[in-house]
């Protein structure tokens, strides 16, 4: 099992700077998905920018989020 968000800051345009429970900063790109039908929303950068940490993953206005597996093995590690 990778390890879980643990907080969550949208970087524009259209990433997200995570930091996940075992200490690792990294910066997720959810650009390639803004064609999915499901998170078409997110190309709205006010909506997009409401990302909040739950239950280890991100999400938004409790319907949309990604796999926490995804975050984790697609995101970008941030250099200390």
């Amino acid at each position: 099992m990778n390890p879980r968000v643990k907080n969550v800051s949208y970087q524009s345009p259209y990433s997200l700077k995570l930091v996940f429970t075992n200490g690792e900063e990294k910066l997720f790109s959810f650009q390639p998905y803004l064609e999915v039908p499901v998170y078409q929303k997110l190309k709205n950068e006010a909506f997009a920018q409401k990302a909040y940490c739950f239950n280890g993953t991100v999400a938004w206005d409790n319907v949309l989020d990604f796999d926490p597996d995804t975050l984790y093995l697609e995101s970008k590690s941030l250099a200390k």
